[in-house]
């Protein structure tokens, strides 16, 4: 039988700020390697051996989608659907949308439910799992995954097994716990059944519909509407938003899972990280001394200590820190004490009350076409770095109180001012008067960039007028 993954990647990650942040989440970051957290997570679900995945299905948020597809691309994996939730709603809301979606097509499968942003480096031991963990759906039962321990976790929730695992598959599950203070998880640790609660779930797509029915109805009208007045919006499949509007945000656990009678857990033994925040990624990362280095980082007598640099040009440098955390970002720095790794969400709360742009926007901003980074910002001027993707084009737009400089560095671009169209290669530079409509494209099949130079009474991104766009924004 067929298992369709499901997965979710619309979370912000706040814990791992400065470099997980609204408006680029920690799943699409390349925190654990070359490849980004979400296409790890794509890329262990695919097919091998007894296990044969169809194409996964990406429940994520309108200013993610286009990342999701140009990750997915970027490690060769064609997304059977991408759905677009209009808000935030949790997890419970995503989980039934999608099975509602899958069950047009393939109303007796298995759904395969995990978060994009999860560290699971044995895949074919996690693929084990999932297999022990089918035979348990194919009797009747919702099956979660959960993690053996190996310390006193309290930043994990906790799940209460029948029995002490041994190896042979799923196991009844007696209940769930939240996260516990010290004490409590040193006891839970030694008592032998219980296991860190991982949010995978294996589930057929008629048990959890009628899991939604019959523990969650609230949910069940609103989120079926919602999918019902679903339109496609360029490959995409967006929920309607009025219906979407009525649904209560909620997780999974506590919407289904801790009201069901059927769930069992399937054991992992297995190396397994939600990142949860920096002490996390210290713990995947450390090296000699218990120091962590990532980038244009350098330690000179620290130890237990994460020491991370996400620009080339930034050096960042430690002396005799001991159970530190230190992250530069080109417009940010965190410094923390290791213990304290999940407070830096405060940081986010109090860069928000202060009106900092840090506390939601990241470095880099993505759009449909490529990206974009701001380099020197005055009162009235602003030099940003623009990378066009091949092929890919920004809107025909004008600006009200802005004029533009444009040199390419880089490749080639097409330029439409008003009726003109001209190309300007490398070294060569182009001026767009205020007022003027035009249009940048990259003809190429490298990506294209130039400097913009703009220089006026505003310089906001919100001095834009769209006239034509192939991504369809307003």
């Amino acid at each position: 039988m067929i298992i369709t993954p499901v997965l979710l990647a619309g979370g912000s990650g706040t814990r791992l700020w400065p470099l997980s942040r609204k408006s680029y989440p920690k799943q699409f970051s390349s925190l654990m390697g070359d490849e980004t957290l979400f296409q790890s997570s794509a890329k262990r679900m695919t097919s091998s051996g007894a296990l044969h995945f169809a194409a996964p299905v990406v429940l994520t948020n309108s200013d993610f989608r286009f990342i999701v597809t140009e990750q997915l691309a970027g490690v060769g994996i064609d997304p059977g659907a991408i759905l677009i939730e209009p808000e935030g709603r949790n997890t419970a809301p995503a989980v039934l949308a999608a099975a509602f979606h899958i069950a047009q097509t393939d109303p007796d499968g298995i759904l395969l439910i995990a978060p994009s942003d999860h560290v699971i480096p044995d895949t074919d031991q996690f693929h084990r799992a999932v297999l022990a963990g089918r035979t348990a759906v194919e009797a009747g039962q919702l099956v979660t995954f959960g993690i053996t321990p190996d310390r006193a976790e309290t930043g994990y929730g906790y799940l209460e097994l029948s029995a002490c695992p041994d190896g042979n598959g799923a196991v009844p599950l007696v209940s769930f716990v939240e996260k516990p203070d010290a004490t409590r998880a040193q006891t839970l640790v030694e008592a032998g059944n219980y296991l860190w609660n991982a949010g995978i779930f294996l589930v057929s797509v008629k048990g959890i519909i009628d899991a939604f029915r019959t523990h969650a109805p609230d949910l069940y009208a609103p989120v079926s509407d919602a999918m019902t007045k679903a339109k496609p919006d360029l490959g995409f499949l967006r929920l309607d938003p009025e219906a979407w509007g009525q649904v209560e945000g909620i997780s999974i656990d506590y919407a289904v899972m801790e009201k069901s009678d059927n769930l069992s857990v399937v054991p992992y033994g297995g190396t397994w990280s939600d990142l949860g925040g920096w002490d996390a990624v210290w713990r995947e990362t450390a090296g000699d001394n218990g120091v962590a280095l990532s980038g244009a980082a350098t330690a000179i007598e620290c130890k237990d200590s994460l020491l991370r640099s996400e620009s080339p040009t930034q050096e960042i440098v430690g002396i005799g820190l001991d159970n530190i955390v230190a992250v530069a970002m080109p417009d940010a720095v965190l410094v923390a004490d290791m213990n304290r790794g999940q407070e830096v969400k405060l940081a986010v709360t109090a860069l928000a009350a202060k009106q900092s742009p840090q506390a939601k926007v990241f470095p880099k901003e993505h759009r449909p076409w490529g990206w974009f980074e701001t380099l020197i910002t005055g009162d009235r001027f602003k030099v940003k770095r623009i990378v066009v993707q091949p092929g890919a084009s920004l809107s025909s737009q004008s600006h009200v109180h802005r004029a533009e400089h444009w040199v390419v560095v880089e490749g080639t671009a097409r330029v439409t001012i008003g009726d003109d169209t001209q190309m300007i290669t490398e070294n060569q530079s182009v001026y767009i008067p205020l007022g003027a409509v035009h249009r940048l494209e990259n003809p190429g099949r490298l990506p294209m960039v130039l400097v913009e130079v703009q220089t006026g009474a505003y310089v906001g991104e919100d001095d834009i007028i769209r006239y034509d766009d192939v991504y369809e924004r307003q």
